[in-house]
């Protein structure tokens, strides 16, 4: 089946570029947003806009969201407005929002009652990846609707891998996400450790650079630390709400409570900074 026809909900740091590279690559755009001045960049490419989530259920064959939440997702979904007001049939939904597996299990059910399609498919990689189609993409539903929009899925991705059913993609996301707070943390306290040992930052990062240790997340968080400049590709705020879904899910493991309690603690005053602000929690005086 040649699906042409793309709805798109969410214009925001992430929904913006991936929007984009499917006007680029030549299929039939229609966007959603509540703020509306930001569905201008996209209208001015090409794309169509639509006055609700009906309305876009109607024009479009395969609906894509990118929102903040579980209760952003319900509301599109549930809404007076909402997608599946529009009563139509055969749709296929692709939720590529970070949710929790219980929303997506709850949409798909609705959708299904309908006789529409739900995928869960969150994605690995920030803005900068977007923008380049390389992000990775992990997705949960019926095998024979995934195969149907891979060639869709494959214009935003490197990698498009399909992981279970329903809620098995925002499972795997949610553990991503937590060997990323991992990650954050342990970077934050290496350079601490090491700054309280008169070592110089940009010395230990080197040395991490040429070790076995050494990968992009480092290389870009470890700039972001030396400029002390912290500016949000992925908000702190995102990961605490990531490490919350994923405690809800059972994820209590020694260092996974740690890393959930540190980002909590950090939400109220970081929140609106990237997630590697965590080292000024960590170490007030920085």
């Amino acid at each position: 089946m040649d699906l042409k026809n793309i709805g798109w909900i969410g214009l925001g740091k992430m929904g913006i570029p991936m929007a984009q590279k499917l006007v680029n690559a030549g299929y039939s755009v229609t966007v959603y947003n509540r703020s509306k001045e930001k569905e201008e960049a996209l209208r001015s490419l090409g794309a169509n806009t639509a006055e609700s989530p009906a309305q876009l259920m109607q024009q479009a064959e395969v609906i894509f969201l990118m929102v903040s939440d579980d209760e952003a997702t319900r509301q599109i979904f549930t809404g007076e407005q909402g997608l599946l007001s529009a009563q139509t049939t055969g749709k296929i939904i692709i939720n590529m929002s970070t949710v929790s597996p219980g929303v997506s299990k709850l949409m798909a059910s609705l959708c299904q009652e309908g006789q529409n399609h739900y995928l869960d498919a969150p994605v690995s990689g920030s803005v900068k990846q977007a923008e380049e189609g390389q992000l990775v993409i992990m997705v949960g539903g019926e095998e024979n609707i995934f195969t149907q929009v891979k060639p869709i899925l494959d214009q935003l991705g490197k990698l498009t891998l399909r992981v279970g059913e329903t809620g098995a993609g925002n499972s795997a996301k949610l553990a991503i996400n937590t060997l990323l707070g991992f990650y954050a943390q342990g970077l934050a306290e290496a350079i601490i450790f090491a700054q309280q040992h008169g070592i110089q930052t940009q010395d230990l990062l080197t040395l991490i650079g040429n070790s076995a240790l050494g990968n992009i997340f480092t290389k870009i968080k470890g700039e972001a630390i030396l400029a002390n400049n912290f500016p949000a590709a992925f908000a702190l705020k995102h990961i605490a709400k990531d490490l919350r879904l994923a405690k809800q899910e059972g994820s209590n493991t020694p260092l996974a409570e740690v890393v959930q309690n540190t980002f909590q603690e950090a939400e109220s005053t970081l929140g609106e900074e990237d997630i590697i602000a965590i080292i000024k929690h960590l170490n007030p005086s920085i």
